[in-house]
């Protein structure tokens, strides 16, 4: 049994972030969005507060509040503008990924080469990645960054740390405009960083889907608060939408299904905090993030009806955002396919077989 307590330092963050969030964030989320970037006032806040190392070592001077904290407050932050989230958090999941695959001496070469930048992480179905020696090679067609001053590249049971030969290309993008967008070209790039652990790896991808998992949660709460709200101004037939059986019943599935899904999520980062395996459990909360959003993104604009698909309402952007979120961590696909797998290569424990047939 995982608890759903949440110890006071962490809830009294999350509540920080909330605020930040409904008070500097979401009033700049168009300007985020047409500067393809946050301000630095709000960098700065960010930073103060101590969010971008909250999952940092306390020995390396971090808050080391671990995964359930960072989904946490990702849903906050993404519940206001998912690509401000991205463009804030400096390290990203590339830092999670170095705790697992590395320990100490790889977050240090991440803090080390990141600066001022922000680090990108490349998972393996988000790109062509091909390794010779101390060189890389890589093409992604899409990243959320414009110009990271380092790449993670996941890679079978090896993480890579990139820094030079890094060349992208800005594309428009649909979702996630704030963080950026282009597409990613490396060409014989040096490695300055190479750790390999099978476990490791196996919790760095787990952690990396939690991370966008979060956000999508974020993005769908947003969606649902704002078209229930919606329904209750908006009038027809004498009284208001969300009156009417039909569009009730959708605003409380969408609700429910979102609840669920937060569930997993939080379950999943909860054994990973306890060191429990927890590969199989982050995929299946990944994918259900995204089979949700498929859902709620679209109703969201529905209940709006014409106006959903405007920019004066903030709906078609959660739409977007959440196409833009199921992509990453090679998407749905990929988290049903490595989910699948361990829950098929698992015995049972009443020795029925590895799917409990008889």
């Amino acid at each position: 049994m995982f608890s759903l307590e949440v110890d006071e330092e962490i809830q009294l963050v999350v509540e920080t972030v909330r605020q930040l969030a409904s008070e500097e964030i979401l009033p700049r989320m168009r300007e985020s969005e047409a500067a393809r970037q946050v301000d630095s006032a709000l960098r700065e806040a960010f930073d103060e507060i101590g969010l971008a190392t909250l999952e940092l070592p306390v020995e390396l001077d971090g808050a080391g509040m671990g995964c359930l904290a960072r989904v946490l407050v990702n849903e906050e932050l993404a519940a206001a503008d998912a690509g401000a989230a991205l463009a804030l958090d400096r390290y990203g999941p590339a830092l999670s990924a170095l705790i697992e695959m590395g320990g100490d001496e790889a977050v240090r070469a991440l803090l080390d080469a990141v600066g001022d930048g922000r680090a990108l992480l490349v998972v393996e179905g988000d790109a062509q990645i091909e390794v010779a020696n101390e060189t890389l090679d890589l093409d992604a067609p899409w990243v959320p960054v414009d110009d990271p001053a380092v790449v993670v590249v996941l890679h079978g049971d090896e993480a890579l740390l990139v820094k030079d030969g890094i060349e992208t290309e800005t594309v428009r993008g649909a979702g996630l405009r704030a963080a950026g967008a282009s597409g990613l070209r490396i060409r014989k790039g040096a490695v300055v960083g190479r750790w390999a652990s099978e476990e490791g790896a196996i919790r760095a991808r787990a952690r990396a889907r939690l991370y966008n998992a979060s956000l999508l949660l974020g993005v769908m709460r947003a969606a649902c608060e704002f078209s229930a709200n919606y329904s209750q101004e908006r009038q027809a037939f004498g009284k208001p939408i969300g009156h009417h059986q039909a569009l009730a019943y959708m605003i409380v599935d969408m609700q429910m299904a979102l609840e669920a899904a937060r569930l997993l999520v939080h379950e999943a980062a909860w054994r990973i905090d306890r060191g429990l395996p927890c590969a199989a459990e982050a995929a299946s909360a990944f994918a259900e993030c995204i089979e949700v959003s498929r859902s709620i993104g679209p109703n969201g604009v529905q209940i709006l009806g014409g106006h959903g698909f405007m920019a004066d309402y903030p709906v078609e952007k959660h739409m977007r955002e959440a196409r833009a979120l199921g992509l990453c961590c090679g998407g749905y696909d990929a988290a049903i396919q490595e989910a699948g797998d361990i829950i098929c290569a698992t015995p049972h424990p009443l020795g029925l077989g590895a799917k409990g047939a008889l």
